[in-house]
């Protein structure tokens, strides 16, 4: 969680630069991205274990589709190569952990062979 906030608060200082035409589509909809990200790993963090795979695979949806907006914003020069680099490595970053995670979920929720315990 502590990744996904510090991405966010990385993230803001760049949206309030954006070009108006930019800010209001692209940008609106990458905060909006990042905010159900911190929302879908908040509630999978006090969820039970068997419960919590969905919402963590959401989180890993909604940052796919972050990055492809990001490229898009990158793509048009409505953010530089520096900002998106350092963007991208922080989001990088956080899909290792999610998918890390989601892999720990599944394993842990697979039924065990017969007699193992």
């Amino acid at each position: 969680m502590h990744k996904v906030k510090d991405a966010y608060l990385f993230w803001h200082e760049f949206y309030r630069e954006l070009p108006k035409h930019h800010r209001h589509s692209f940008g609106y909809r990458i905060d909006s991205l990042f905010v159900e990200i911190i929302e879908a790993i908040a509630a999978a963090t006090f969820l039970s274990r068997e419960e919590k795979s969905p919402y963590v695979r959401l989180s890993i949806k909604k940052l796919d589709a972050l990055k492809i907006l990001l490229m898009i914003l990158w793509e048009t020069k409505s953010l530089d190569d520096e900002k998106y680099i350092a963007l991208s490595v922080k989001l990088e970053e956080i899909g290792k952990n999610l998918g890390g995670w989601y892999g720990q979920i599944v394993k842990q929720n697979s039924p065990t062979k017969a007699g193992e315990k």
